[in-house]
């Protein structure tokens, strides 16, 4: 098992990376934390995490969730999911990385292809919530 503290992190995809972010900041309260680019954007609410990226947003019936995220509470435990999810032959999506703004990822498939993020982020990885794994 990979430790967590429970799914605190989602990525859209987005037509609009500015009017997403303006959108999720004034009606949600959140903040941008990091926009390394106009095709992405990273915000936050203090305890949880939202990635914007410029995408195909799709039908406005259905969702446009680029993938989910597990946050953990240190890198060490990305590195060690990381080897876990080798010696267990999980589909890697993307390797691990370090990220400029300090948070450190990797991403794999769950059975039915939906992308999953394990994802150390310096601004919610501290905080613990009473239910999630460890």
């Amino acid at each position: 098992m990979i430790a967590n503290r429970g799914m605190r992190h989602i990525a859209l995809h987005v037509a609009d990376v500015a009017r997403a972010a303006d959108f999720y900041c004034r009606v949600f309260g959140m903040r941008i934390v990091w926009q390394p680019d106009p095709n992405s954007a990273y915000l936050s609410s203090g305890c949880d995490n939202l990635a914007l990226h410029r995408g195909p947003a799709g039908d406005r019936a259905a969702q446009s969730l680029d993938h989910l995220g597990f946050i953990v509470p240190t890198i060490a435990e990305v590195e060690a999911g990381y080897r876990w999810a080798l010696e267990n032959q999980l589909e890697i999506a993307r390797p691990i990385r370090h990220h400029r703004d300090g948070a450190v990822s990797f991403y794999l498939r769950d059975p039915d292809g939906n992308v999953v993020q394990v994802l150390y982020e310096p601004l919610t990885s501290g905080i613990e919530l009473r239910g999630a794994s460890r």
